[in-house]
């Protein structure tokens, strides 16, 4: 049986210490059958434990620009150019696009100049098998996939933050549920920028999800007085096994 041959593939063993499986390592770890989680067809055990899955980021650099949530957002220079994002941080395994708004003329005192928005559009989409999870337990058991960004209040305009992830099929592009966020939706005190905290959990999202599509929207502005951004950091996407 593989369930036997399995067995053979045990541990790195200390003196003195009993053989324990990649299997028991994963069990102990998750107790995948305390909880009723069906296994892989053909696992790979070792594997499965190195990947560790389950509560792990599975965004790549989430924090690319290296900001600290527990302090304000830090101000930018008066003057501050036009500057290429990837010069500002690691934004390796994101994909960066800028969308240009239509000019806000709303509001633009007498003789200044409007400020020109734009969206900064950053996304990543997470392969889930990849990532070591499994057909069997997406489609049955069905985790909880957790989904949380944090984003500066700038006040640039009433919305300057976008969130949208959907869960995707196995050709990487047929939605299967979705979840969208704009903000900020309570704004903090005018007397100092402060970070805003969205979440969301999917569950009984039904068989068939193999990827996660995660995209934030964070607004700029360039002004007389130089650029003005709206900053988002430590994105996740992770995996949680019910209790």
């Amino acid at each position: 049986m593989a369930s036997q041959q399995l067995q053979a593939q045990t541990l790195p063993l200390s003196p003195g210490a009993q053989p324990r499986s990649w299997q028991q390592e994963v069990e102990g770890a998750w107790e995948l059958g305390r909880r009723g989680v069906p296994l892989p067809r053909d696992p790979d055990w070792k594997a499965l434990c190195e990947r560790k899955p389950f509560e792990r980021n599975l965004l790549q650099n989430p924090n690319p620009e290296g900001v600290n949530i527990s302090e304000p957002a830090p101000h930018l220079p008066p003057n501050s150019p036009r500057v290429s994002l990837e010069s500002l941080g690691n934004f390796s395994g994101w994909a960066i696009s800028t969308e240009k708004l239509p000019p806000q003329e709303a509001g633009k005192k007498p003789g200044s100049e409007a400020p020109c928005f734009s969206w900064c559009v950053k996304q990543q989409q997470v392969d889930l098998l990849a990532e070591g999870l499994w057909e069997e337990l997406l489609d049955s058991y069905q985790p909880n996939i957790t989904v949380m960004d944090w984003y500066e209040d700038s006040r640039l305009a009433q919305t300057v933050y976008q969130l949208h992830v959907r869960l995707l099929a196995g050709d990487g592009q047929t939605p299967l549920r979705e979840f969208h966020h704009e903000g900020p939706e309570h704004g903090a005190s005018w007397e100092e920028k402060n970070w805003c905290h969205v979440s969301h959990v999917f569950h009984g999202y039904g068989p068939g999800v193999r990827y996660v599509h995660f995209q934030h929207r964070t607004l700029n502005a360039e002004t007389p007085g130089g650029l003005c951004r709206t900053r988002a950091t430590d994105s996740s996407v992770s995996v949680q096994l019910r209790d």
